[in-house]
Order: structure tokens, then sequence, then C-alpha cells
């Protein structure tokens, strides 16, 4: 391993030897982003990798982050673990925080703001998919296949006629937030069949019309359902809450840009990339639900088939495949247990919606980039109160960890949480989200630079999530209670205004 200098932080670049145990690096042609990879193939040291480090905060019997994602969920989801909102229900293995970069003192960064703003406007995205060019022909992942240089269409489609089709939604709560550190955006893309009329041509309206019929299936309450879709897909049951078989989800996670819409910088700290590889029937997605509720019972680590080579898969047909960035920057594809720790809330939490997040939470038939602008905090569907203001409630701080001390002095300065203040951002308000979960220019340059030292690192089996100011969590679980009260309306549903 070498080392060289990006401004005035030094970071670790793979000298390409036998010994190196870096990722390489150097020039564009020598780049192999599988390297890590397919050296940690069966080499998981934490085996309880799927338990992320917001299950470890401290709640104090008065802070509740737990409800948003552990719930009283919808059929044919069956986790129903609400109840995990009262116990820390966890392995022997897990019950030692092994996250243990939350405890990292990280003294202000030499790295200057130009140097950062530098970093984050660079592009690694499209040297990424030249890298994938010349990989091997035993990986059998995703490549990454759509031209994000190219952009999108007014319709949300991708200009390149990848079929990928791009989607507002209202970031989750908590760590999802860009006051956290990350800001997201999102793709679909259909089948095939799905994109083609009865006569097998090729049809941007039945495109359009199958997707529109998927929105009503994944992410509208009480409405009707056509009984099938439509065009060469036409033979294909419509399943509420389920997507169909060769469904796929591009997911990117980028850095901070304080001048940038929405602070979404050019430079992509992950891609993460969903395919449904198998269709299970609701029986045997319920048969799937209680394997994983039996072998939790009875002490059983999560295992996973397949390998970073190949996609990792969870019990309900999905499969994951996810990069992230090397010592040097360049987007890498993850080891075996880096896999495992996004399989944690991609696998059996009672909140998603068939092992999904974002489409449940789409904005009602906007079809484009992920925007903020103009974005209500709409409430859960059935609550009387805006979403992200019940989270404040709850949690009584603005991430799962109350570190943001940003959110606290702004929201809570005196210990008290400004309801007037957060409902601005509510349907009908002055304001819009971005008033609740965008950070200062100067939040975000921090984050930003905490986070390039954890790349450098190259430690994410340790934990890749940033803060400012320690976050309150636990060492070791030593007490099975949390002292709350668990709530049972947490959903990714919203009511949206008319």
């Amino acid at each position: 391993m070498r080392r060289r200098r990006l401004g005035s932080l030094l970071v670790a670049v793979c000298c390409g030897t036998a010994s190196c145990s870096g990722s390489c690096a150097g020039d564009a042609a020598e780049f192999d982003p599988l390297f890590v990879a397919r050296a940690s193939i069966g080499k998981i040291v934490n085996r309880e990798a799927v338990v992320p480090a917001m299950c470890y905060t401290r709640t104090d019997g008065l802070s509740n982050p737990c409800y948003v994602c552990h719930t009283d969920s919808r059929l044919p989801n069956a986790m129903h673990d609400f109840e995990l909102q009262e116990q820390y229900s966890f392995s022997d293995v897990a019950r030692e925080n092994r996250w243990t970069n939350l405890f990292a003192d990280r003294a202000p960064s030499k790295t200057t703001d130009a140097e950062i703003l530098e970093w984050v406007r660079a592009d690694n995205y499209a040297p990424l998919q030249e890298a994938m060019r010349g990989v091997p022909a035993d990986y059998g992942a995703w490549r990454p296949d759509v031209d994000l240089g190219a952009g999108f269409d007014a319709d949300g489609f991708a200009k390149d006629g990848s079929g990928w089709r791009a989607y507002r939604y209202k970031p989750f709560p908590g760590t999802f937030w860009p006051a956290s550190g990350n800001v997201g955006d999102a793709a679909i893309r259909l089948p095939e069949a799905f994109r083609r009329d009865a006569g097998g041509e090729r049809s941007r309206a039945i495109y359009k019309a199958n997707l529109a019929i998927l929105e009503l299936a994944i992410a509208r309450l009480g409405v009707e359902l056509p009984e099938t879709y439509t065009g060469a897909a036409a033979s294909v049951a419509v399943e509420r809450f389920l997507y169909p078989a060769g469904t796929e989800f591009l997911h990117t996670v980028r850095y901070l840009d304080p001048d940038a819409p929405d602070f979404r910088a050019r430079r992509m700290k992950e891609v993460r990339y969903l395919k449904k590889m198998r269709w299970l029937d609701r029986w045997a997605m319920q048969r799937a639900y209680e394997k994983e509720l039996d072998e939790k019972d009875e002490g059983v680590l999560p295992v996973f088939t397949g390998t970073p080579l190949t996609g990792v898969n969870n019990a309900f047909g999905w499969r994951l495949t996810g990069f992230i960035e090397d010592a040097d920057g360049r987007l890498r594809l993850q080891t075996d247990e880096e896999h495992r720790f996004c399989m944690g809330c991609h696998s059996n939490l009672g909140v998603t919606v068939d092992s999904t997040f974002s489409f449940a939470r789409k904005v009602p038939g906007e079809w484009r980039f992920q925007s903020f602008e103009g974005m209500p905090d709409s409430p859960s569907a059935g609550a009387n109160s805006p979403e992200y203001l019940i989270y404040f409630q709850r949690v009584r701080g603005g991430d799962e960890f109350r570190s943001n001390r940003e959110i606290l002095e702004r929201f809570f300065p005196k210990g008290e949480l400004l309801e007037a203040s957060v409902r601005r951002a509510a349907a009908g308000g002055d304001r819009d989200i971005r008033f609740l979960i965008l950070p200062s220019r100067n939040r975000a340059l921090q984050l930003d630079k905490v986070y390039r030292e954890l790349v450098a690192e190259q430690r994410f089996d340790l934990g890749r999530d940033t803060f400012l100011t320690p976050p309150r969590v636990f060492r070791r679980i030593r007490e099975e209670s949390t002292g709350l009260k668990a709530f049972r309306d947490g959903q990714l549903w919203l009511d949206w205004p008319e």
C-alpha cells in the first residue's frame, strides 16, 4: 500500500502487489473494481452486520426512533416487529456493537472547503462504467447500465434508452436526510414485456401505463386495481404491495454539495441495485417470514445466498448488488460483509413494502429526477400530523441518535419542540421539506470531510455513518428493555395533498 495526498488529506492507494489488502487504484486501465470483493468472498467477520448502528441507540426511555422501521406490518409483509421498539432483541453476537467507527474521536478536518468541494464535484460513476467493461466473464451481477451523465427526459425516462425511469419520493425519516450527511435519488425499470405492446413493439405509452398500474399497486392505498398489466405483460397479474418478477431499482447515495439543488453532489458514496429475481406467491412469502421468525427465535444467525460476484439474495426473491468508494474515491464492488450490511434493511423489516422503501413513498404522478422543491411534509397515511413533525416529537431530535446539534438548536432551542416552526413545511405552509432536512453549508462540508476520512481508512466493516458529535449509542447491550412503549403506526405510505 502506498500513500498519496489529496490537498491536506493523505489517502491510501493500492500498489497492485499480491500482498496489498487495499483496492487497486492508479490509472483507469489498471483499476479493477472487483479486486476487494473477490478477495472477500466467504470472509464474514461480523455475522450480524445486518443490525445497523441506529439499533444500538440509547433511548433513555424517552427517544423512540425505532417505530419508523419496526411496526405493525401490512400483508403480505408478515413481520409485525413493533415489539422491537420495546426490546433490544439481539442474538448474543449482536449484543456487542461492532460499529466502532461510532466511537472514533475525529478532530476537525484539515481538509479545506475548497478541497472538499473539488472532491464532491468530481464524477466517479462514469469511471466505474468504464472499468466494468473490462471485468472478467465470471462476474454475473449487475453492471451499471444507465448513462447518468446524459440524464433523464421530461417524462423521467433515461435519455440513453435503457428503460430506467426516475421518480420523486419523500425521504425516509432520519438517516436518509441530507442533514445526516447523505442525499439520494432512485429509478425503476420493469422487464421488456412491460415496455412492449401486444404485438411486441416497443411502446412508451404501454410502459407508462404499466408503471402507473404498479404505482397504484404499491404506493396508493384504497384504490381499485386492474386485474393484469397491459400490452405484452397482459398475462401478468397485478398484486397489491408486490412487484412483478424482474423489477429493478437503482439508488445512488451522494455527498453533499451546498451549491447544488437539494445539496446533491455529483460524486457518489454508493451505488445500490436491487432486482426481483423470483416471484413468491403469498403463501410462499408467508412461509419465508415464518422461517425468518423461527430462526430468530432459535438464535440462528442470518444467512444469505450468493456472493458479490453474483449478487446477494434475500429470502423474498430479491438480489442486491452494491458499489462503494475505494480509498482513492473510485467506486468498487462491495465486499461479502458489506453487502450484508445493506441486507439489514432490505430483508425482514416490518415497515418495508416487498423489501423496498422509496417507491411506496412516491409523489403521486411525479415521474422525474428526485427534487425536494415544493414537496410538503405530508402525513403518514391516516395520521393527523405531518410525518416529520411526529418524528421530531417521538425522537426528540433530528436523527436516531439525537446528535444533530443544528436541528436541536433550530427546532428544540430550549429543549422543547417548536411545533409551529416545523409545521411551516406542511401542506399549506410557506416552506417545503428542505426547511427541515437540509443542513447549513458549514455542516454539509464538515460531514463531507468526515466521510472522506472514513473512505480513506477503508474500514466500512466498522461503520459508514458520519457524526460531528458523538452519538448516543451503547457499546454493548446488557439490558433487553429499551424502556419505550411501542407505536404501531409506522408506515411508508403518505397522505399527499390533493
